[in-house]
């Protein structure tokens, strides 16, 4: 948080930042707040911190300090926030584990009142709509009746000595010399225009969010210097100039200094719509439309006004509107001043050189609008918050007083060009036409054929933007076309009742939850209970280390690596020299220092270190710099010069693999029974295709290690964010060609991994580990979200091709599918992009979605519903599985029935189909989907663990185990095993990392297993030493933990067993009811579940993976991949475990519910299928369809065919003439 003063107005200002984008020399005379300042466990904890921690907000604990400092920010400023303040302080916080609603559950209790249960009648909200018939009152998560009060008097005031700064001191130019940049910060406008006429070509940056408000304008920090290598030599920053943060009312209107930021721009608009009269606000309230959802709190805190428009990207949601509405410009250079409309700017495109290098935007007028005129504006994107548009708009219509004849129109597209596009002919042409729909229908063509989009367009998306061109030009006729009736109910016709859900946006309701769950056991024993995580506070506060936050060891050096920038190519040479003259290279790093192995084999095809005499992608590892620090080891990178020589063919896509015959061997093939001969006897067969994206692990820690090399026996610590230290250990030692036992691997805890820290981490490990060995250093290697995404493969995108078969059991119904008969082969495509690697669900979430797929396309060729041929084709009796596995199928059953029951499914489906039928441009859809998910892993020694425990004189116990935390709270679990086993206090139990030198060759933390198999071990040590323990137990049953530990030692008794387990396969099976914005789950166990189930609503409807043709990625950061954000959780989310199911195979009947809760995100994937059905169906679109995933709007929209598509079909693809 940073907090400003105004000595005029003697107020102070708090607002949420975003470290990243704040340089060091932007804060002269500004207080800054870190999490660590709020609240600490040495001294307290602030109400932010304890309630996220206590409400279970926190599970792998690398975002939580961004989510304590958004609400902490919104609480200096607001302390009883509403609901809506709270949803919109977190949108531009990202969280990859708990799927936002127990953040949201702390950040509640701040609302006043934070639950609805404070009516008289003492009724929740959730017993209402959707109530969980038959269900006991849950067990609450967190009491908040033992929460400390928030008060503001105990809060850090200003500090003083800025505060007398900012009151005495006389403002003066500040100058800061870098390594290679200076920076300058004007205190006035003539020195501004004097030092940008020296300094031409300098940025000018007040927000750093990639604009600001000169020309040629470059980023500092983010992507032009970051992924660009743009170097400046002099920055100016003029946001303390007075004449660029003006704010000032005029008689015709609005004018807004250029370096106000976009919060503030906010601010003032709202105050002006609320205090002016309806009709002069227009324009104001087209741009509060698009200041919601551009960017979050953090981004609009610190973005500024004329950077947004001076840098004129084609993405900019306010451009558009600033343009269209007749927006002014004030420009000055040392020459002098001049006014120019906004929408000069634009006339050329993005090469427009209406200003010139030496000017700056000194302010923005914004007009009010008239009483006749109408102004709109439309996004759309990836996500509805925090999410650049794929396609906007603004637009304007000015009509003749009392008439619906047009006078003036205006329309500007954005996303559409390199930078906003006026449809200038069009609107030139229907001037003097009456606002109908043949001017309308007239517009539509008009505009397709003035605003061209070329199949080659950067971005895609062709046959959608143009499709989303005309589809806001209709919305916002019937915006005006409402306006106007709201006039004068005779002035124009009525709109069509089918056509009024149009204008119905959509609005975020309270989002609402219920966890229900058993608990049987004493009130001392804590397994079952929802305990708060161990390190939860710790997270909270930002004590909890992760890898880069161990302190700088002696002489450590940085490492940075070099990629390939080709797919497929030849290295031809590789010069190194200008990268050892860069200041503080130590070193570089190549396959010829790799001591041992520089090839490490898991399957058939090995595992590359340093790339050889060729690369296979674009980001392999050529060779590597160490420098003293991180700076100087990217900027040495960067000047390492590879020569390639091409090399084809260049495989991009499994089609592409499919082409050219390019496969690993060998060929997977699962088959039972003959299934030739059975499709020779069935009724109906059907055959279908289904193409499934990837996706990135996107946690929320980046691959990190620090390798600390010791000075005798070639011995090294490895501190690595890993799920499999033994592996690591063993990839390392392999390397170096050193024993196993040289090599000593350390996890305190992971930032997220979802299977992504394995095979990748153990490569990185290894340059670092060559590196450290070449100069011995220490050595650190933390890579930056872009270069994580470009290095590391994620999830494997599939092709399913599917022909399936069942016969008909009478006219109006189709019998089961022949379940135990089937063919399966699989083909494993060789690509020339980054080897993909394990994630989550293990591929069943593709092979699911394929067969789900399936199910839904033989309902639509039968006539039958969806859940109908899903329940025909359920286990009915105890039968084998495809993995020879016997499956009693009672509680499988019991979960379908009380699902459908008890979420009142089939009256919730009738009243979406009546939704449906009277609304033709909004349509609801509803899903319900059962898995039976075998978690595990195929190979028995996978799935085995060991575990160490001793007990202290004192009675404390120390717990060590195989198992890695990486958000499950698996530590916290050992420790509820070890109380229960122990019959002593969790207090007394202490975890201190997981290491390869207590617990040696543990498997990899993964497969839902990972509580089951080390809970099983800590039992079994904890069990052995309590058998020691129960002779002077039994001697003295009285006395306490502490006499029985001491007596122990006395009597030469040992107090340090290791517990050992195995497992054998084990089957969990679950269900989902999905209903758009109702989501309820009945399932054995909810561990992990709904950060699983929003992890799934990713994979299968939002995140997208683009590559360039060259095999480039460019969904490299948040800006460009679209992870769910707190704005797409369901609105409401009950989940409840099944009643008295038990579970003997596994610890405490656990049934392991990391990953199988993920597949259950696909039920939003086919409640939409459901929704787009009803679409199709209405427009007369009967063949059959298939939908793509990830289910993005561009592939909702296009499937949900009208006249819309039709006409850019028409236009783009055979000229028709208009």
């Amino acid at each position: 948080m940073i907090s400003t003063y105004e000595p005029v107005s003697k107020k102070i200002g708090h607002y949420s930042a975003n470290a990243c984008l704040l340089p060091i020399c932007s804060l002269h005379g500004i207080a800054v707040t870190t999490v660590e300042g709020i609240g600490c466990t040495k001294t307290r904890i602030h109400p932010v911190q304890e309630r996220l921690a206590k409400c279970h907000g926190s599970q792998c604990g690398f975002c939580t300090p961004g989510m304590v400092m958004s609400v902490y920010a919104l609480l200096r400023n607001h302390p009883e926030p509403s609901m809506e303040q709270i949803a919109s302080a977190l949108a531009g916080n990202l969280c990859r584990c708990t799927g936002y609603r127990p953040i949201l559950d702390g950040c509640k209790t701040f609302s006043e009142p934070f639950c609805c249960q404070r009516k008289e009648n003492g009724n929740c909200c959730l017993d209402q709509e959707g109530k969980l018939e038959g269900e006991k009152t849950p067990i609450k998560l967190f009491s908040a009746d033992e929460f400390q009060p928030l008060d503001t008097t105990q809060e850090f005031i200003f500090p003083p000595e800025l505060m007398r700064m900012a009151e005495n001191e006389p403002k003066r130019t500040l100058v800061f010399h870098g390594e290679r940049t200076t920076w300058i910060s004007p205190t006035s406008l003539k020195e501004l225009l004097e030092l940008k006429a020296k300094y031409p070509k300098a940025p000018l940056v007040v927000g750093n969010t990639s604009v600001g408000i000169g020309q040629h304008l470059e980023l500092l920090v983010c992507p032009d210097m970051k992924f660009k290598g743009v170097y400046h030599p002099v920055i100016i920053s003029p946001a303390r100039i007075l004449d660029l943060n003006v704010v000032r009312y005029m008689d015709n209107g609005l004018t807004l200094g250029a370096a106000c930021s976009l919060a503030l721009v906010k601010d003032v608009l709202t105050n002006a719509v609320s205090e002016l009269p309806w009709e002069k606000t227009k324009i104001f309230r087209a741009l509060l439309q698009q200041l919601k959802t551009l960017g979050g709190q953090q981004i609009r805190n610190i973005a500024s006004l004329g950077g947004n428009i001076i840098s004129r990207k084609s993405t900019s949601d306010l451009n558009p509107i600033l343009a269209v509405g007749n927006c002014i410009l004030n420009l000055a250079s040392r020459e002098g001043t001049r006014w120019i409309p906004l929408s000069d700017i634009f006339a050329d495109g993005a090469g427009n050189n209406t200003l010139t290098p030496k000017e700056i935007l000194v302010s923005v007028h914004i007009p009010y609008s008239r009483k006749e005129e109408f102004v709109s504006a439309f996004r759309q994107a990836q996500r509805r918050e925090n999410s650049l548009p794929i396609a906007n708009t603004g637009m304007r219509v000015l009509f003749a007083e009392d008439t619906d004849i047009i006078m003036d129109f205006g329309i500007f597209y954005g996303g559409i060009g390199s930078t906003s596009i006026c449809a200038k002919q069009t609107c030139q042409a229907l001037i003097g036409r009456h606002w109908n729909e043949k001017m309308l229908d007239e517009a539509c063509r008009l505009v397709l054929k003035e605003v061209s989009l070329t199949g080659s367009a950067p971005g895609g998306k062709v046959e959608y933007r143009r499709t989303l061109m005309i589809s806001f030009l209709f919305k916002f006729y019937l915006e005006v076309l409402q306006s106007l009736k709201k006039m004068d109910p005779h002035r124009c016709p009525d709109i069509p009742e089918k056509y009024r859900s149009v204008l119905q946006d959509f609005h975020t309701k309270i989002h609402q939850n219920k966890q229900i769950y058993q608990v049987k056991q004493l009130p001392q024993d804590p397994v079952g209970r929802p305990i708060m995580h161990q390190a939860g506070i710790k997270h909270a506060t930002g004590e909890a280390l992760y890898c880069d936050d161990i302190r700088a060891v002696d002489e450590e050096l940085f490492l940075a690596v070099v990629t390939s920038s080709r797919a497929h190519a030849k290295i031809v040479s590789i010069d190194t020299s200008e990268a050892l003259r860069a200041p503080g290279v130590f070193d570089i790093v190549t396959t010829q220092d790799v001591p041992a192995k520089n090839e490490f084999y898991i399957f058939s095809d090995p595992e590359i270190l340093f790339a050889k005499d060729k690369v296979n992608c674009v980001g392999q590892i050529i060779c590597a710099v160490v420098a003293d620090s991180e700076v100087h080891a990217k900027q040495a990178a960067a000047k390492v010069k590879i020569g390639y020589e091409t090399l084809e063919p260049v495989i991009l896509t499994i089609e592409e693999a499919i082409q050219h015959n390019s496969f690993f061997e060998p060929q997977r093939k699962l088959e039972q029974g003959n299934v030739d001969e059975a499709f020779e006897t069935v009724d109906q067969i059907l055959e279908g295709e289904i193409h499934i994206g990837g996706q990135e692990h996107f946690y929320m820690e980046t691959q990190s290690v620090l390798v600390v090399p010791k000075r005798e026996d070639k011995e090294m610590d490895v501190y690595v964010s890993t799920q499999h230290p033994a592996f690591i250990q063993e990839m390392v030692a392999s390397c170096l060609g050193v024993p196993a036992n040289r090599i000593m691997c350390h996890v305190k805890r992971v930032g997220g991994a979802f299977g992504g820290k394995v095979v990748n981490t153990g490569l990185l490990a290894s340059v670092a580990a060559v590196a450290a060995n070449k100069t011995g250093h220490a050595v650190r290697l933390i890579l930056d979200r872009g270069d994580d995404m470009l290095i590391t493969g994620g999830r494997h995108p599939v092709i399913g091709k599917y022909k399936v078969s069942g016969k008909k059991c009478c006219a109006q119904t189709i019998g089961p599918l022949y379940a135990n008969l089937f063919l399966r082969e699989d083909r494993v495509c060789k690509t020339n992009l980054p080897s993909n690697t394990a994630f989550r669900g293990f591929g069943f979430p593709q092979s699911g979605l394929i067969t789900e797929s399936w199910m839904t396309s033989i309902a639509a060729k039968s006539g039958l519903s969806p859940e109908k041929v899903r329940e025909i084709n359920m286990y009915k009796e105890t039968e084998q599985t495809f993995y020879k596995q016997e499956l009693d199928p009672e509680n499988l059953v019991r979960c379908w029935k009380e699902c459908i029951e008890k979420s009142a499914y089939y009256s919730r489906k009738i009243a979406v189909e009546e939704f449906n039928k009277q609304n033709y441009w909004k349509k609801k859809g509803i899903a319900i989907i059962p898995m039976k998910y075998p978690f595990g892993f195929n190979k028995r020694f996978l799935s085995q663990a060991a575990a160490l425990v001793h007990i202290y004189t004192d009675g404390s116990v120390l717990l060590t185990h195989g198992g890695i935390e990486m958000g499950q709270g698996i530590h916290t679990k050992m420790i509820q095993v070890a109380s229960r086993e122990l019959k002593i206090p969790m207090s007394n139990i202490h975890f201190c990392e997981t290491s390869t030198t207590t617990v040696p060759n543990a498997c990899v933390t993964a497969a839902s297993v990972g509580t089951d198999v080390n809970g099983m071990a800590v039992k079994d040590a904890c069990q052995t030493l309590l058998k020691r323990l129960e002779p002077i137990i039994s001697k003295n049953p009285k006395g306490s933990w502490n006499d029985w530990v001491k007596e122990a030692f006395e009597q030469s008794i040992n107090l340090s067993a290791t517990g050992y387990f195995r497992e054998s396969l084990i089957i969990s099976m679950l269900y989902i009811f999905y209903n758009i914005k109702k989501v309820k789950v009945f399932i054995i166990s909810h561990s992990q579940i709904e950060g699983a189930f929003v992890q799934g609503i990713g994979l299968y409807t939002m995140e997208e993976l683009k590559y360039s043709p060259e095999g480039v990625l460019y969904t490299r950061g948040p800006a460009q991949y679209k992870i769910p954000a707190v704005c797409d959780i369901p609105e409401q989310f009950s989940i409840s475990l099944l009643s008295s199911s038990q579970n003997s195979y596994a610890i405490y009947s656990s049934k392991g519910m990391g990953e199988a809760g993920l597949f259950l995100g696909c039920s939003v994937f086919f409640a939409i299928w459901d929704a787009v059905t009803a679409v199709r169906k209405e427009r007369g679109l009967t063949e059959p369809f298939t939908l793509n995933s990830p289910l993005t709007p561009e592939r909702i929209r296009m499937a949900c065919a009208d006249e819309f598509t039709e006409m850019v079909m028409r236009v783009f693809f055979w000229n028709t003439p208009l």
